[in-house]
């Protein structure tokens, strides 16, 4: 079937959908996912084709959203549990970290948990600091999980039906400014992308960049600007936290010599730090100039939104660091 280009949005609701009609075991549930059709409009209209079974408004309690769901879970069921954004995640702590995460170990395989959580990260919408993170790498420290950081429509259709098929669970994070972005998608509703497989999105011979998500937007941005001055990046798109594929980066590094890691998380303890540390260790007989990482500034993020995208990564901050590293 042909491609046709589809928002990010669009793409999530036909994953879910085309999920749900191929498998009646797939329901969802979380706040206002059904009459008010999820917060972000990606379940709109589902609850009217799906019914009130397979489509759950919930209570405003995170932890009771993600714990019953991993009890479906563990009856044989696979939910879909929507929290509002990956702020609310914090609430519901114990029940991905110690429940979701770990009940198939624990239990030596007696049970599995075939369940995706569903969030939104990341700032630049000005909605204050307690609801602007980007923390989807404090999750992704925690084995038991896979954690998917789409950056595309494309990425985002074929990666969450690998999610909602698969035995494990899944935290499904996508960028709440990035629903209106489009790209081709596949109407195959057998379109489905491997699980842990990082993505090259860019060809290039100067500099490695590392990214995902809305970094790849900015990365992908600012590699024209490169271009115009004849410095070609080739980027690569991690695509999952967990597992995480470094093999296509160190393939890439090993051509280039250098790399910028690009991400919205904070400074410290992020992507970028397991990034250029495992370069370290796999490719420094290659290294031809430290790594450099471009991520959000080290503070609550603002709500003003001049102080907003200062305070973020932006294309102008990667040609910078790419400019240092050359």
């Amino acid at each position: 079937m042909a491609d046709r280009p589809i928002t990010y949005r669009e793409a999530l609701s036909a994953a879910l959908r085309e999920e749900m009609q191929r498998d009646e075991r797939v329901f969802i549930m979380g706040e206002e996912v059904g009459v008010w059709g999820g917060t972000y409009a990606v379940t709109r209209g589902f609850l009217d084709e799906f019914g009130e079974r397979r489509v759950r408004d919930t209570p405003i309690s995170e932890m009771v959203i993600v714990g019953a769901a991993v009890g479906a879970a563990m009856a044989g069921l696979r939910p879909i549990a929507e929290i509002m954004t990956i702020n609310f995640a914090f609430v519901a702590m114990d029940a991905i970290v110690n429940h979701m995460a770990k009940v198939r170990y624990m239990f030596n395989g007696q049970f599995t948990v075939p369940m995706v959580v569903r969030t939104t990260t990341g700032g630049g919408k000005q909605l204050g600091a307690t609801h602007s993170h980007a923390p989807e790498v404090i999750f992704a420290h925690f084995p038991g999980y896979y954690v998917a950081v789409p950056g595309t429509a494309y990425d985002a259709k074929g990666m969450l039906k690998a999610a909602i098929r698969d035995d494990n669970p899944v935290l499904f994070v996508e960028h709440s400014t990035m629903l209106q972005r489009r790209s081709p998608v596949p109407d195959d509703p057998d379109f489905v992308l491997p699980i842990g497989k990082s993505d090259i999105k860019r060809q290039g011979r100067d500099v490695t960049i590392v990214t995902y998500q809305k970094g790849l937007e900015y990365s992908l941005i600012a590699a024209e600007e490169l271009a115009k001055e004849g410095i070609e990046v080739e980027i690569i798109d991690l695509r999952w936290l967990r597992p995480l594929d470094l093999e296509p980066v160190f393939e890439s590094f090993k051509k280039t010599n250098r790399c910028v890691v690009v991400e919205e998380s904070l400074p410290m303890f992020n992507v970028g730090a397991e990034v250029a540390a495992q370069i370290t260790e796999q490719c420094f007989d290659w290294m031809d100039a430290p790594v450099k990482r471009v991520s959000a500034m080290d503070v609550p993020l603002p709500y003003a939104r001049e102080i907003e995208q200062m305070a973020l990564p932006s294309p102008d901050k990667i040609i910078r660091a790419v400019k240092e590293v050359l």
